[in-house]
């Protein structure tokens, strides 16, 4: 069935408002709203995938909403919800390395570079998480610098590093 449109709609999390879309087979993009405004978010996706947002509601949706709750509860450690995204083939690698990082853990840019067979590459990384639509599904927060330290998240750092915070209960880390 081909796609015609990315259906979105707006979810309301404890870190703030964040638009969501799906396409007929999957979610497609998950971001903050006050990362460059609604009419910028809707502007990029609709350049990325060459289709139409329309407002609106639908399984992937719904079933997104429900494991986002869960989620920011606590109690949702590995996202279910099929996706669909679209990306360079070095992106889309980075992001299945994301996503292999499991639920309380992280990677340095430079451990993401050498899975990737690219030792070195740790801008290479920062530069397709950054092209990462589909914030916290693809994990994007769980990686850091080297010595520890929090970097680069669109989102901001403070929402990283309260994400982090959640995924390992440390009850602060250092930005």
């Amino acid at each position: 069935m081909p796609r015609d449109n990315i259906t979105f709609c707006f979810f309301d999390s404890p870190l703030g408002n964040m638009i969501a879309g799906a396409t007929s087979d999957g979610v497609c993009f998950l971001e903050w709203t006050d990362r460059g405004g609604i009419d910028r978010i809707i502007e990029r996706v609709e350049k990325r995938y060459r289709l139409p947002l329309v407002e609106g509601d639908n399984k992937h949706l719904r079933l997104l909403c429900r494991e986002l709750k869960k989620y920011f509860g606590g109690s949702l450690h590995e996202f279910k919800v099929p996706i669909d995204i679209t990306g360079t083939s070095f992106e889309l690698l980075d992001w299945e390395q994301l996503l292999a990082i499991p639920y309380g853990e992280t990677r340095s840019y430079g451990e993401i570079a050498k899975a990737l067979g690219r030792s070195g590459a740790q801008r290479a990384v920062g530069r397709a998480n950054g092209a990462n639509y589909l914030s916290i599904v693809i994990p994007c927060h769980r990686v850091i610098n080297s010595n520890g330290k929090l970097h680069g998240y669109g989102g901001g750092l403070w929402r990283k590093k309260w994400l982090l915070e959640l995924e390992s209960g440390v009850d602060r880390l250092d930005l």
